[in-house]
């Protein structure tokens, strides 16, 4: 089974890269070093929900850009530090442009400093400012331990209005008791989709009812649509009423992320930052950040978009170097090689899909989406379903876990790999020195690789304590829903 891509162009809307790369061709693809390893991976006692035992921190940029943004959630802080207490919000300012090297020092002699105790330490850390302010590397770093989030708009009112929400559902909980889970597949006819609806959404779909039904699972019952271009009004006006119940939901869509024109290269780094990651549904019809930045839209909720550039772009993809190696492989993948993977001047953002989404008073909490290219080996391991860890965010999302838990199931089976990748980086090099043939083949190693970057390329926007505004933790003294779902359309607007 082929290795999908989940990138359309944004003038054709047409697949990238169609058909994918076939798990044997890998043989043939030189693999770039590693980056630093993970060096740290501290352990913690007591219930992670509670801040008063974890604590929560910020980070910022240095200078004047920092005590700005610092002013601008002054309020969610005096909230978090009252929850943990009473005791200080420690604030760490950063330089901008850290890569993971230097991030990794940074860790080790600011953050994990022998001046600060380890019960005073924050494991929910909030960076403020964009990737050119905050570098990804040290999001990703700290992510190795730490539950991260990140908070980027292009204005002060975003700021505002996100801190606002925050604060509002916190004081005025939804009167819902039980969460409902929402799962989207945009059916657009790609070889990439048809893969991500067949070992992806429908088993989490199936799954998650199951679970529903024994009782295992105390939630609605999941609501799952499959979105083909056909039908009444637009794709994006049924995606819209899909997610508008007042209910506090957990969105998890699969989609292509919108990427660079076919014919031409973006004009502006403007135009890019505008269109790049927004979801490409059904017969060219996209869903762009305007379309989520008025009106209910998973208010209170969460939202997992899968699909390329959906959280934003880096300054320079993991895999340009790798892919020059591809059209040697895949004859379609010529084009898409010289098809630039970051903005026209380098500078990395976060997408203006997850940022209006955000911004909305009446939008979601929280979003988990891709910072880079979506591979389909996040969740198809040379054909087989590998499902189970994105149903386990949306469930524990749904059982009102602090969101920042939620990149848990993701981040754990990367850190392994990337332990794996050195340790068959060692019996390489014996295998070399003792002139006998490696124990792995270059294709697992290459499968490895990818996947490993396509699971720690996913990142947390919003605030990794917040979690849904239900009045209660679901579950507790209360029989879950035994009512039976099936997929339907989303409901009509009158």
């Amino acid at each position: 089974m082929p290795i999908e891509l989940l990138l359309s162009h944004a003038d054709t809307h047409t697949p990238v890269l169609e058909p994918g790369v076939e798990a044997e061709s890998l043989r043939g693809v030189t693999v770039p070093p590693r980056a630093s390893r993970s060096r740290y991976l501290r352990a913690r006692t007591g219930d992670p929900h509670d801040l008063h035992k974890q604590r929560w921190g910020l980070v910022v940029p240095q200078g004047e850009a920092g005590r700005h943004l610092l002013e601008l959630v002054a309020p969610l802080r005096d909230f978090r530090q009252r929850e943990q207490g009473g005791h200080p919000v420690r604030v760490y300012e950063v330089r901008p442009g850290m890569d993971r090297e230097a991030a990794h020092r940074w860790l080790e002699k600011e953050f994990e400093g022998e001046q600060v105790e380890e019960e005073d330490r924050p494991r929910y850390l909030l960076i403020l400012g964009d990737l050119d302010a905050v570098s990804l590397e040290l999001q990703q770093v700290l992510a190795i331990d730490g539950l991260v989030g990140r908070l980027a708009f292009p204005t002060d009112d975003g700021y505002r209005a996100y801190v606002n929400k925050v604060l509002r559902w916190a004081e005025h909980p939804s009167p819902a008791l039980l969460a409902r889970p929402l799962f989207y597949t945009a059916r657009d006819g790609s070889l990439a989709t048809r893969q991500g609806h067949d070992l992806l959404m429908r088993p989490c779909f199936e799954t998650s009812t199951e679970r529903q039904e024994a009782g295992l699972q105390h939630m609605q019952p999941p609501l799952s649509w499959e979105e083909t271009g056909e039908g009444p009004g637009s794709a994006v006006e049924r995606f819209l009423r899909f997610a508008s119940d007042a209910t506090p939901s957990m969105l998890f869509s699969l989609s292509h992320g919108q990427g660079t024109p076919e014919r031409r290269a973006w004009t502006s780094f403007e135009e890019q930052r505008a269109q790049q990651g927004a979801l490409v549904l059904a017969r060219g019809q996209v869903l762009t950040a305007k379309d989520v930045a008025r009106g209910p839209f998973l208010p209170g909720g969460f939202w997992f978009g899968l699909a390329c550039f959906s959280a934003g772009t880096p300054a320079h993809s993991c895999y340009e170097t790798w892919l020059q190696d591809l059209p040697s492989l895949h004859p379609a993948a010529a084009r898409f090689t010289k098809t630039p993977l970051h903005s026209p001047d380098g500078r990395p953002f976060i997408a203006a899909l997850p940022q209006a989404a955000l911004a909305n008073p009446e939008g979601p909490l929280a979003m988990v989406g891709h910072i880079d290219l979506a591979w389909t080996t996040s969740f198809n391991d040379q054909g087989s379903s590998r499902h189970k860890k994105f149903r386990d965010i949306i469930e524990a999302v749904g059982h009102r876990h602090r969101v920042g838990l939620a990149l848990t199931p993701l981040l754990a089976p990367a850190n392994r790999l990337e332990r794996r990748q050195g340790a068959r980086a060692h019996d390489a090099y014996k295998s070399k020195k003792a002139k006998r043939r490696a124990r792995v083949s270059d294709t697992e190693t290459a499968f490895d690789w990818l996947q490993y970057h396509d699971l720690a390329s996913y990142i947390l926007l919003g605030d990794p304590a917040v979690h849904l505004p239900l009045p209660a933790p679901p579950g507790q003294g209360r029989q879950p829903c035994r009512s039976t779902d099936v997929a339907r359309p989303p409901p009509s607007s009158s």
